[in-house]
């Protein structure tokens, strides 16, 4: 069997999502209606920093984290819509589909991921050494 090109699996999932653009997830999360979920690898976001208020969320650990059943599960997860992105809105396009494919109904990625909303002008978490900070996950 030939394996599927992770491009065709990208469109197939961003035909299935909601995709929104950096200024409206930044929007929903400022008026408290979603949560930013950052599932960048965390060398990724040591070297390119964080979006201020983003919960970090290792694409690695997401269904355990959704899943209340899991040992590993967050709360959090449940309790707004979420907000998915990584560096380019590739994973978290997958990464939402898999989420919505468990059951939850609330998640979206951002378009173009943080690659994004950096180059859009919107704020990057990094201390005074030019290095990114860690906000919390």
């Amino acid at each position: 069997m030939p394996i599927t090109p992770v491009k065709k699996l990208v469109g197939a999932a961003k035909a299935e999502i909601e995709s929104i653009p950096p200024d409206e997830a930044r929007s929903r999360a400022e008026d408290g209606k979603a949560v930013l979920v950052d599932i960048r690898d965390i060398r990724e976001l040591e070297r390119d920093g964080r979006v201020p208020g983003a919960r970090h969320a290792p694409r690695g650990m997401l269904e355990f984290w959704l899943d209340p059943e899991s040992p590993y599960h967050k709360q959090w997860m449940l309790e707004k819509p979420l907000v998915l992105f990584c560096g380019s809105s590739w994973r978290s396009a997958l990464a939402a589909k898999t989420l919505k494919d468990m059951g939850l109904d609330s998640v979206a990625e951002m378009s173009g991921g943080f690659s994004a909303w950096r180059d859009s002008g919107m704020p990057v978490d990094k201390d005074d050494s030019g290095a990114p900070t860690r906000n919390g996950g």
